[in-house]
């Protein structure tokens, strides 16, 4: 069994999570500038160099206005956990705090959140010889395996995350026990002030998805996505089946016209904020901040400081 990997964040530290487009990262990158603060990326595919259109990466500008972290720092062919997150995330955090910094967390992979705030359980390392034959199963197959052997998890598991399905029949299979068994009891992570979970009305987040979506085309998202394919992508299975990326990987090998893939990643892209959505409420003890169309970053960022 692996060891438990916890970590007990920082009275300062400030939390910013929500679903993708809300507006978080405009959000953090003033308030870092008004605290004196430095942002820890809490998203599970910035982490690659290259994928930059695609995953909403911080602009270079950005990043000189504000020191980040966990940007850039993998190949797009080596991979990426979420133990490995809390281990770097942590050293992060310390790094910030040692020079009297404020560390910023903004993010919207709630796993990540959640194994850095409340651990990642008592779960075995994976298996590669059985993991690439729980890759090669159908997602249905897999369900029906962990509704017979793990009724809580196959209830609340994210049926789209093919990977977490995959994690969850390995866990099952390598211990003989329910993976929900495995996991640490997110519920006790303790509740903060400093924890906030941004929101906008459905029809003003729909709006932003749809530009946000329209704009990673226009700056070159297909283009990015031959350069990474040519990179090895498709080596990194979590990678090329990110939102976006797939979609446009798709529709290179001629599955589809780029005005279908455009709406494709549209409409995939708002079922992946309601699914964000559900997993913060559902997690964790946040602070929820519901922006208005004319909220601006600054109006926020005061509602933040109280």
């Amino acid at each position: 069994m692996g060891a438990e990997i916890q970590s007990s964040l920082p009275a300062n530290a400030i939390l910013i999570a929500g679903p993708t487009a809300v507006g978080k990262s405009e959000v953090a990158l003033l308030l870092a500038e008004k605290l004196g603060g430095e942002i820890i990326s809490v998203d599970s595919m910035q982490v690659y160099r290259g994928l930059d259109i695609g995953t909403a990466k911080p602009e270079s500008s950005e990043q000189a206005r504000v020191p980040h972290h966990l940007i850039d720092i993998l190949d797009v062919t080596e991979s990426f956990n979420a133990a490995t997150f809390v281990r770097l995330a942590t050293a992060a955090v310390n790094d910030i705090v040692r020079r009297a910094k404020t560390p910023i967390l903004c993010g919207g992979t709630g796993l990540y959140f959640q194994a850095l705030l409340g651990g990642l359980g008592q779960a075995p390392r994976p298996d590669p010889v059985l993991r690439a034959e729980l890759e090669g199963s159908p997602s249905d197959q897999l369900l029906e395996e962990l509704a017979v052997r793990d009724p809580t998890t196959h209830a609340s598991i994210d049926r789209a995350n093919r990977r977490r399905l995959v994690r969850a029949v390995e866990v099952i299979r390598l211990t003989g026990k329910p993976f929900s068994s495995m996991r640490s009891d997110w519920s006790q992570a303790g509740s903060s002030n400093r924890r906030f979970l941004l929101t906008r009305a459905s029809n003003d987040l729909q709006r932003r998805i749809d530009i946000r979506v329209d704009a990673m085309f226009q700056k070159g998202l297909v283009t990015e996505t031959g350069q990474m394919l040519a990179s090895g992508l498709e080596k990194n299975r979590s990678a090329s089946q990110a939102l976006g990326y797939r979609q446009v990987i798709e529709h290179l090998a001629g599955q589809r016209s780029l005005d279908q893939t455009i709406e494709l990643v549209r409409v995939r892209t708002r079922q992946f904020a309601k699914r964000q959505l559900t997993w913060f409420r559902k997690h964790g003890h946040w602070n929820s901040i519901k922006l208005e169309q004319s909220d601006s970053a600054e109006r926020v960022v005061e509602r933040i400081r109280g």
